[in-house]
């Protein structure tokens, strides 16, 4: 190789960030308490909307898991003036997409389409949303379809593994429910659709965001004829119990006879979104595992060998959150795997991330999120959580910022606070006659659960 050639074992420079060309949202309210926000974006001749509601899964009646999530799905399926056969089909003829869906902190009503339909998409917008029938023959379908989905559930190790580790890090908050019950499904009425869609889908708990080619003054009329005369109600009360501590580490096995891997999870309490120690950790969670070139998945599949791949998460929701390290190894490396994963996070805790690991991991963080929003879909999504996190209104411009602005101190220091292995739940779904004896090194404490969820004894 000539002198000249070096430069082709060498990376290059990054580029100077450039500015983001997002235009500054409009954001008003209607006289119901409807907030509104609209970007206008003219270079395609689309329209997305996202009319999003700060009541989500954690809102469900504690005796009724999953009625958001059955109320949502049923919205579709009929309403005052059209049945859910008219609803597809006059989506279907203008080429749009329209749906609900909820999650743990809020509900949205998504809508998309071409901007010539976007009288037609707004009023099917409007009637899914202020007049949904629940028709007793949909909910009786729906009911049946989604306890068969239970039954397959519980054959995933993934959904056993989230379950128990929902229900150890949260408790008896709402954060702990993943799914309806066979007995919730039971207990879903159409008169408790009803009036749990009418409690909590009020307008001055929602806020409608349009992003396209629009015009705001003529979108806000639009607005005003169909959603105008909904009335405002009182929102939804917050009054969760606290998050647990824990104070040592301890393991839940979930037991599924002769599998031929094992389901690691390992977790802590974590922060809420509007953390200020969000960014830090963000960063953090980039380093340790959050793709196929972070610590986790160099170690446990490049090195070792045991993985497809070993991740980090990091769930930052309305009121609390977890961190997680987790991988699907095969079932004799499940004690040398816990193994790595906790030489892992005590070197995170213990170790300054280097230099070249911050700057890989800030260039990551700050060339992707462009990327992520520069289509409308990608646009609104991060306005609606911009919304529904109350974040800052200029996140999106200063996002790049906050990344860079994290130093080394900041992930060591994040780490020791939120990342504590001392006081970890380990979960692991596999066959328990043949790992525990491989978890027994790694927590004093082993509970055991069938995969129905039901806790047993050892070797039952």
């Amino acid at each position: 190789m000539t002198p000249t050639e070096t430069f082709r074992h060498e990376l290059p420079a990054p580029l100077a960030l450039r500015p983001l060309s997002i235009p500054r949202p409009f954001t008003t309210k209607l006289a119901n308490g409807l907030q509104v926000v609209t970007v206008e974006d003219k270079h395609l001749p689309l329209v997305s909307f996202r009319l999003a509601f700060r009541s989500g899964d954690a809102n469900d009646p504690a005796d009724v898991p999953g009625l958001s999530d059955m109320m949502t799905h049923l919205m579709n399926e009929g309403t005052e003036t059209r049945t859910s056969k008219q609803i597809a089909e006059e989506v279907e003829r203008i080429g749009a997409t329209l749906m609900a869906g909820s999650g743990s902190d809020f509900t949205t009503v998504a809508a998309s389409a071409l901007s010539i339909y976007t009288n037609e998409i707004l009023e099917l917008m409007a009637d899914i949303t202020l007049r949904p029938l629940f028709p007793q023959n949909e909910i009786d379908l729906a009911r049946e379809n989604t306890k068969q989905l239970l039954i397959q559930q519980r054959a995933q190790p993934t959904f056993l593994a989230s379950e128990r580790v929902a229900k150890v890090i949260f408790g008896d908050h709402p954060y702990s429910r993943v799914s309806a019950t066979p007995e919730s499904l039971d207990a879903m009425t159409h008169e408790g659709l009803k009036s749990f869609h009418d409690s909590t889908m009020i307008p001055n708990n929602a806020v409608m965001i349009a992003v396209g080619d629009i015009e705001t003054a003529k979108l806000l009329d639009q607005l005003n004829e169909l959603f105008g005369k909904w009335q405002a109600g009182g929102a939804p009360t917050i009054n969760f119990p606290e998050i647990p501590m824990h104070a040592a580490r301890a393991a839940y096995l979930v037991d599924r006879p002769g599998s031929e891997q094992s389901n690691i999870v390992v977790a802590n309490p974590a922060i809420a979104r509007t953390s200020p120690d969000y960014f830090p950790m963000l960063l953090m969670h980039t380093i340790l595992g959050a793709n196929a070139s972070s610590r986790l998945f160099m170690n446990l599949r490049e090195e070792k060998g045991y993985t497809y791949g070993a991740y980090s998460s990091l769930d930052a929701r309305r009121v609390s959150g977890s961190f997680r390290v987790t991988a699907e190894v095969r079932t004799p490396v499940t004690g040398a795997s816990l193994k790595e994963f906790f030489f892992e996070l005590d070197r995170i805790r213990n170790e300054a991330v280097s230099e070249k690991e911050l700057a890989d991991a800030k260039s990551y963080l700050t060339g992707v999120f462009p990327i992520r929003i520069e289509t409308q879909e990608g646009l609104i999504e991060q306005i609606v959580s911009i919304r529904m996190f109350d974040l800052s209104d200029d996140y999106l411009h200063t996002y790049r910022d906050h990344v860079n602005a994290v130093t080394a101190d900041d992930i060591q220091r994040v780490a020791r606070l939120y990342v504590t292995p001392d006081k970890a739940a380990i979960v692991i779904v596999g066959d328990a006659r043949t790992i525990t004896e491989q978890v027994k090194p790694y927590s004093n404490s082993i509970e055991f659960y069938d995969t129905e969820g039901r806790r047993k004894a050892v070797g039952e």
